[in-house]
């Protein structure tokens, strides 16, 4: 049945039986359960703090419910733009007649033929098309409305739904926005001037015509005079005070930190809603379907208004930063780094390059480098040590050593005899480690890299030259602090988060993650390898990245023709890991001596 005729069967005279039919004929067609309203949504670092607004780039909006509304504000909108709101169905012929009689004797357009219903069913459920079939539709929407919600319920949606330009929608964002307070802060000049603009919000734009807003402002406060809605004295107070535009930019901090929590989100809500099962069965066709639905599905949670609670560490963040400003001086040279609270599980700072820009590529999770020896202690030494019983004091040769072909050299090309193994890894020696490989077999030692999930090793990598480095791809700075985060947890491997949980704006639960802890090593071997990672920092190759603190230890990593330099290493609190190279990789041997991404680490690990 098209509008047209729905409408002039409802305004035909029928008897009651017959509109209840109609009715009837509505609930079908225009199922209403809510009043949907785009939203913004918030991340929020570890103290509750905004870090991140999140503006759909259709309706830049704060929702507000009703009762924490000022009375000033309902009552300018009614009297302004529907007087008989209390009264009508849902539309008001006899309001139109009156717009259209004020407008002629005024000269003016302030006087709209339309009620707070009907201009809610335009913004949020239809277009601004000007044709009778969508007037139509307005109309239907506007009566079903008012049958399905109470006059209450219509007034908040309207408030928070209607447009006051420069991409500003609801009365609460027009008051942060235009003021940079809440709505409830505002004062009755303040209230009347935003009330102004939805009218016509390109003609009372208060930031190019302001004049013309200030002048129905006084309008309105004029309505309310003769209304009494106000006294004589609050009149000539708000008609004399002086506006002044405080304009309010968005906050959005921490890009780094910020961009990795929107690929969190993503990969949490997969997880909860079943995306990732169903994504590691699809076939490429499929798994292109289902990425593109998860990708609306995201969005869709983010329209709606959500709080994304963190553990980003602002302090912490900024001290990240400082420390790669201070000490990478370079300016072809990039870095990047990740902290972690190896107690709590939670990723505490980010840094994904210099200058770095919101949904940029972010080297801290996104790049993917040889580790160099910064696997050693993975992917040799704790499975030789869970396997022999070895200690730091045991022996092992650093003699030459040949498999085949392959006939890896020490880092410094010297040629050592037996040694303690507290000696091989602190002074970072090649052939001890391809040693230790050897002897447990490759496919054992990489069993102890499985629980970390890295996501791309490949089949190649199955070989002996990986146990110092040598990986087709390699990994991310995320990755390696999360695997090193297990020497701090006796041996357990538990993933660490930025994301702590997801609620709507109420403050009700929506996402968590529901990680399990995984023992990856004994307790015994943790012990000795967090003595081995000490002994780099107090005497071997990480010096420089050492600080006085209860527990300081780590390990060096520097790839064939120092194209990359790491130190992954922890404290009693955190977990971290620096890189530093050239995005093209390139030699940054220059570097090497003066040990920059030790500094940075202890620089961003050291006691507060």
């Amino acid at each position: 049945m098209s509008p047209l005729l729905i409408f002039l069967f409802m305004l035909s005279g029928e008897e009651v039986k017959q509109v209840k039919a109609v009715s009837t004929v509505l609930e079908e067609r225009i199922p209403l359960t809510d009043i949907p309203m785009i939203q913004n949504s918030y991340i929020l670092d570890q103290n509750g703090s905004i870090a991140s607004e999140i503006v759909n780039s259709r309706e830049n909006r704060r929702f507000v419910p009703l009762e924490e509304m000022p009375e000033a504000v309902k009552t300018i909108f009614i009297v302004s733009e529907d007087q008989r709101f209390y009264e009508h169905i849902g539309f008001d012929p006899a309001g139109m007649t009156r717009a259209v009689l004020v407008n002629a004797k005024n000269q003016s357009t302030d006087q709209g033929g339309s009620t707070i219903t009907q201009q809610l069913a335009r913004n949020v459920f239809l277009t601004h098309e000007k044709s009778y079939n969508r007037k139509l539709s307005e109309l239907l929407y506007s009566y079903h409305l008012e049958r399905t919600f109470s006059k209450e319920d219509i007034l908040e949606g309207y408030l928070n739904a209607v447009y006051f330009h420069n991409g500003v929608y609801g009365v609460e964002m027009a008051s942060q926005y235009y003021f940079s307070k809440p709505i409830g802060k505002l004062t009755l000049a303040q209230t009347a001037f935003i009330s102004a603009i939805p009218n016509n919000p390109a003609l009372y734009d208060p930031i190019t015509r302001f004049e013309n807003t200030k002048k129905r402002q006084e309008r309105l406060l004029n309505e309310l005079l003769e209304g009494k809605y106000i006294t004589g004295e609050q009149y000539r107070a708000a008609a004399a005070e002086k506006i002044r535009i405080n304009t309010q930019t968005r906050t959005d901090r921490y890009p780094d930190y910020i961009t990795y929590v929107h690929d969190e989100l993503k990969q949490l809500i997969a997880e909860e809603e079943g995306y990732t099962i169903k994504l590691s069965k699809a076939d490429s066709a499929e798994k292109e379907r289902l990425n593109e639905q998860l990708k609306n599905r995201v969005q869709d949670v983010l329209k709606s208004g959500v709080r994304i609670h963190t553990a980003l560490d602002p302090t912490l963040q900024t001290r990240v930063s400082d420390a790669f400003k201070n000490h990478l001086t370079d300016p072809s040279v990039q870095g990047a780094s990740v902290v972690i609270d190896h107690r709590s599980h939670e990723i505490k700072a980010m840094y994904g390059g210099k200058d770095y820009k919101k949904f940029d590529f972010n080297r801290a999770y996104q790049a993917y480098r040889q580790p160099g020896s910064a696997i050693k202690p993975l992917l040799d030494y704790v499975p030789y040590l869970e396997t022999t019983g070895a200690g730091p004091d045991s022996m092992i040769s650093a003699e030459p050593f040949c498999d085949k072909e392959y006939c890896p050299k020490n880092y410094d090309e010297k040629t050592y005899g037996r040694v303690t193994l507290e000696t091989a890894f602190k002074r970072s020696y090649n052939t001890p480690a391809v040693r230790m490989m050897n002897e447990v077999g490759v496919e054992k030692a990489f069993s102890y890299l499985e629980p970390f999930k890295f996501s791309r090793i490949v089949k190649e990598d199955y070989r002996l030259p990986v146990s110092i480095g040598g990986f087709t791809y390699g990994f991310s700075p995320l990755e390696l602090t999360q695997a090193y985060s297990a020497f701090g947890n006796d041996g357990v491997f538990s993933k660490s988060r930025a994301i702590k949980s997801v609620t709507d704006l109420e403050g009700n639960p929506l996402y968590k993650w529901k990680d399990e802890p995984v023992r990856v090593w004994q307790s015994a071997t943790n012990t000795k390898m967090r003595s081995l990672l000490t002994s780099v920092t107090e005497s071997g190759t990480g010096t420089k990245a050492n600080h006085p603190a209860a527990y300081t230890g780590g390990k060096t990593g520097t790839t064939n023709d120092y194209n990359d330099l790491w130190f992954a290493g922890l404290t009693d609190a955190y977990t971290a890991a620096v890189w530093i190279g050239k995005d093209k990789a390139e030699s940054i041997e220059s570097l090497s001596s003066a040990a920059p991404h030790q500094l940075i680490w202890r620089d961003i690990t050291k006691n507060r």
